[in-house]
């Protein structure tokens, strides 16, 4: 491996660009996973690798068999002060990846979509792609005003969601709306109709909002308004816990239907 004990070294500068600046990565076309779990997710779905980046403790231990499972991935060691300038957790494992972002895809006929409207925090958008995964979702669109899907935040967020989805950047969410065979149902705090109430069993999206501003009229104008009950003394949910109630009733309703 090569070893790296700079911060002027070129290949540590470039890695720092991709660690903090999305103008960086949008122009290698590059990201950074973060950890063993990343990593293989990547390996599973066919990434392309282009550089393994060890902590001087990562690289002395088992982390380094990742080398073996990518033998002509370049690889290099940094000093554990340079190492953790580049994650985002505040206990580095001690491996990071870089590989190309990858393409999206054509959009395909989906059973499940799900519309974001400029959810600005990086973690809160993963943990959504997460939710969205685990529940079966196809693909998710995101407006020009949501946080970067592939910055390595929402990568930590995703534990691997980005890699089972379609994922869409900079989308026309009302034109999907409108163009999609079947309801689009939007989160709503003014909504009078329940989320309870809903038939999810067949081809249906859902559109949710920052939770400060909320859904922009022009999508709204385009979906079915709904609200998810709550108690009077809780005005709102975090719009990943949001997410996750909705499209996990998704999910009960259909395997109720399937045990009838």
């Amino acid at each position: 491996m090569k070893v790296i004990s700079s911060r002027a070294n070129p290949l540590y500068q470039e890695l720092l660009g991709l660690a903090s600046d999305r103008r960086a990565r949008r122009l290698s076309g590059s990201t950074l996973l973060d950890g063993p779990h990343l990593i293989e997710a990547g390996l599973a779905s066919g990434a392309a690798f282009r550089q393994l980046i060890f902590s001087q403790t990562g690289a002395s231990g088992a982390l380094a068999d990742c080398c073996l499972r990518l033998p002509q991935t370049p690889s290099c060691v940094l000093p554990d002060t340079l190492f953790k300038a580049l994650t985002p957790v505040e206990t580095p494992v001690g491996v990071l990846a870089v590989i190309a972002i990858p393409a999206a895809a054509n959009p395909r006929p989906s059973d499940c979509i799900v519309l974001l409207e400029n959810i600005q925090d990086p973690g809160n958008l993963g943990a959504i792609l997460r939710v969205a995964a685990a529940a079966g979702v196809d693909a998710v669109h995101l407006s020009q005003g949501c946080s970067e899907a592939w910055s390595p935040k929402c990568l930590r967020g995703g534990q691997g969601a980005h890699f089972q989805l379609e994922i869409h950047e900079s989308a026309d969410l009302p034109g999907l709306a409108q163009d999609f065979d079947g309801p689009v149902y939007a989160a709503s705090l003014g909504a009078s109709e329940s989320l309870f109430t809903l038939e999810l069993g067949g081809r249906v999206g859902f559109a949710f909002g920052n939770e400060g501003a909320g859904l922009s009229d022009e999508l709204c104008a385009t979906a079915r308004p709904f609200i998810i009950p709550m108690s009077g003394k809780v005005e709102s949910l975090n719009v990943a816990t949001a997410a996750a109630i909705c499209l996990f009733e998704r999910v009960r309703q259909k395997m109720t239907s399937t045990k009838r």
